[in-house]
């Protein structure tokens, strides 16, 4: 299981790679932990990037059983919240 997780994790860093390239947004993946990323994205495209993240984790690859993906955000680790738009 543990190498199925990180070969998925692996395919959405490539996917969400290439769809903030494709629409030329500034925000990246700067750190992949077990099954989270984590990105650093400028407040002016948060609601631009949130939805993608979410977006390109849960369709990273096609299972029987769904992929869930949840966001949360803030200046730091302690200050995270749930993201809502």
């Amino acid at each position: 299981i543990q190498g199925s997780a990180a070969d998925i994790i692996k395919k959405a860093m490539i996917d969400l790679h290439h769809a903030l390239h494709a629409r030329g947004l500034d925000g990246c993946m700067i750190l992949q932990v077990h099954d989270e990323l984590v990105l650093e994205v400028p407040e002016d495209e948060i609601d631009t990037v949130t939805p993608l993240v979410v977006e390109v984790m849960q369709n990273a690859y096609a299972l029987k059983a769904p992929l869930r993906a949840d966001a949360r955000i803030g200046k730091n680790w302690y200050e995270m919240t749930p993201y809502k738009r």
